[in-house]
Formats: structure tokens, C-alpha cells, sequence
């Protein structure tokens, strides 16, 4: 049975939450501020996680942040709830690791569906892999155990940093919009302004020193990874 960790500080909804999903077939937890939130995450490693913005304590931000700084949760999917309908709470949220938000106040059938397809998604994700190793000059990517190496040398990614190198060099030489990337990547396909490819190719190839010049950006054009 899947769990799903709601992190959700008004009670009624998180009550809701819980009912629904339940009715759904999934193990439920519930915490209502991020510091308990975080404790639970790390006690139960739910299959998802749904998580508020507007927390007492840790803001859902941070939460958010810790989460997928730690290898043991970084690959938990989270769907962020947040209050405020303006772009920047999405695009932040988006680019410090979250994998889907949705606006309050919102229909309990499209939350299960997100759900639902976040869950399908990080499944097939964990699945068999293109490939299982990439090796390209002084750059290694062991895509099944989530590695990287530079001449030898770990470098710590993100999960979503390690996806996006992932995609890239699962697909080698083919280049990709940065629009693609968003649908792909991020599963964004409605317009939305944000430099989040921007800035995650940009914090890869700080990451990855000179073997960052395996992507290759054509500008106007999207990004590609060169062998």
C-alpha cells in the first residue's frame, strides 16, 4: 500500500485530504506543522508528499528544501498546496525540487489525479533506465544507482539537477526546447514564465566544472548533451 505524508496545518483540510485518499486505497499520514512534517517524512518515506506553503514553524519552502537535500528523500515527489495564486510561489517551489503545486481552493478530484500521476510518474522513473552508466570524458553518471563523479569525485546533486542530467544524457545529441524540458522534466505542459531550466542547467555546469561543457545550449534553439 502507498503512503502519502500530508503536511497541511488547517485541519479540516487536511481531514478532507485524508478521507479522500484513503477512499482511494492509500496509507495516510498527517502532520500540521513543518518541523513535525519533516520528522515524519524521514520516519515513514511516504510514496508522495503533500505539502501546505503557508506552515507555522518551517514554511513549506523549507521543508520542501530540506527534502530534497537529503538522499533519502530527495526522489519522494511532492505536490505543493499553496493559498496564493502568484506565479512566483509556483515558479520558486518549482525550482528548489518541487514536482507538481496546485492552488487552493481546489477540486479533490484533481488533486487525486495529480496524485495518481506523480505516483505513475516517479514509478516509472525508478524503473529500468535507457541506459545504466554514462560515461563522457572525466563525467559518470550511474543512472541506477544515482550517482555523478568528476575525475573520480562525487558531486552532490539535487534530484531534480540529477533528472535534468539525466534526460539530457539519456538522450545523447538530441536537443531539446526548453519548453520540452519543462513537459518532460518538471511535467509542465501549460505556459508559465520561469527560468527554472535556466537556472538548474546553470547550477549543473557550476556542479560539474569543465565536464558541465558535455551541455551544450543552442541558444534560441533548447539544450543538448554532447559526448
Amino acid at each position: 500500500m502507498e503512503k502519502i505524508l500530508i503536511i497541511e496545518d488547517e485541519r479540516d483540510i487536511a481531514a478532507s485530504i485524508e478521507y479522500n485518499l484513503t477512499r482511494e486505497g492509500y496509507r495516510v499520514f498527517r502532520a500540521y506543522n513543518g518541523h513535525d512534517g519533516l520528522k515524519m517524512l524521514k520516519e515513514n518515506l511516504p510514496s508522495l508528499v503533500i505539502l501546505d506553503l503557508m506552515l507555522p514553524g518551517i514554511d513549506g519552502l523549507e521543508v520542501c528544501r530540506q527534502a530534497k537535500k537529503d538522499p533519502k528523500t530527495a526522489m519522494i515527489p511532492i505536490i505543493i498546496l499553496t493559498a496564493k495564486s502568484e506565479e512566483i510561489d509556483k515558479v520558486v517551489g518549482l525550482e528548489i525540487g518541487a514536482d507538481d503545486y496546485i492552488v487552493k481552493p481546489f477540486s479533490m478530484k484533481e488533486l487525486i489525479a495529480r496524485v495518481k500521476v506523480a505516483l505513475r510518474r516517479n514509478s516509472k522513473e525508478k524503473g529500468p533506465k535507457q541506459l545504466e552508466y554514462i560515461k563522457a570524458g572525466t563525467l559518470e553518471i550511474d543512472l541506477a544507482g544515482y550517482g555523478v563523479k568528476v575525475a573520480g569525485k562525487n558531486i552532490e546533486l539535487t534530484a531534480k539537477e540529477f533528472q535534468l542530467l539525466a534526460y539530457l544524457a539519456n538522450n545523447l545529441d538530441k536537443v531539446f526546447s526548453r519548453e520540452q524540458i519543462l513537459r518532460d522534466v518538471w511535467q509542465i505542459d501549460v505556459p508559465i514564465k520561469t527560468h527554472t531550466v535556466e537556472v538548474h542547467i546553470k547550477k549543473l555546469r557550476d556542479k560539474l566544472g569543465k565536464a558541465g561543457d558535455s551541455i551544450v545550449n543552442l541558444h534560441g534553439i533548447g539544450y543538448k548533451f554532447k559526448a
